[in-house]
């Protein structure tokens, strides 16, 4: 199997040069032919120049805003069999593509992994609020995937599938613009095979929303759209903040 990593980004200049370091890093620690896509979504500041400046990604321009879809953008530019999805401000630390490829041979009918973020510029307070919010979170999955069976339980930006499940799933729905993208994807692909949630796949990144929206206020928001996802279909929540230079 071929991985392909889909990085959407959106006047990420600050973070995008560090998140593709960091991809192809691993991608050479690894030695596994891999495919680095960079998903500019209308960008006005050096995101696109900034990660055109790296050999071995390839950057595409997706015109319709969204963090939706620009992961389908990327996905439609890509052919490898397994999508890692990430985000700019992600930092893919070392070991996490063996994982990835671990998980997948050792259950043929895994069509999705994922697993949480390690914060990295919270303060040590912050990130005891986030360990209980996925404390929290690892028991619904286990809930919802075993007993309920309802679904499962997929970190945004830190999650790859199987594209030929995808494809079957129906794709990514591009009516979702923020919220409840992950729990779409964890949902519509627990319909074709095991999604699985594991901490063993951490992945770094920036908590600068929860810092910015507060932590507890930003937990509530995801839940919300979890559950409403999960059991409704689509996201309570449709506008967001962005939180980024020029924000949309």
């Amino acid at each position: 199997m071929k991985l392909a990593f889909v990085i959407p980004a959106y006047n990420e200049e600050a973070l995008i040069g560090k998140c593709v370091e960091s991809v192809l890093a691993e991608v050479k620690r690894s030695g596994r032919d891999v495919d680095v896509v960079v998903v500019n979504n209308n960008s006005t500041d050096r995101t696109r120049e900034i990660a055109a400046s790296f050999a071995g990604a390839r950057v595409v321009d997706e015109p319709q805003k969204g963090l939706v879809s620009a992961r389908d953008g990327g996905f439609r530019a890509t052919t490898a069999e397994l999508v890692a999805n990430i985000d700019g401000d992600t930092i893919v630390p070392p070991g996490w593509i063996d994982t990835v490829f671990e998980e997948f041979d050792k259950d043929p009918k895994l069509v999705c992994l994922s697993g949480p973020y390690v914060y990295y510029d919270l303060n040590q307070g912050q990130r005891a609020l986030v360990g209980m919010f996925y404390g929290l979170t690892t028991l619904i999955y286990w809930l919802n995937r075993y007993v309920l069976r309802v679904g499962s339980v997929v970190q945004g930006g830190n999650f790859v599938l199987k594209r030929d499940a995808w494809i079957r799933a129906g794709g990514f729905n591009r009516e979702i613009k923020f919220y409840g993208e992950d729990t779409d994807v964890a949902v519509r692909l627990a319909k074709q095979g095991n999604v699985k949630f594991t901490h063993r796949l951490k992945m770094k990144t920036s908590g600068r929303r929860l810092a910015e929206e507060g932590i507890i206020r930003t937990g509530l928001t995801y839940t919300l759209n979890f559950f409403w996802v999960t059991f409704a279909g689509k996201p309570a929540t449709h506008e967001h903040t962005d939180i980024r230079p020029g924000g949309r």
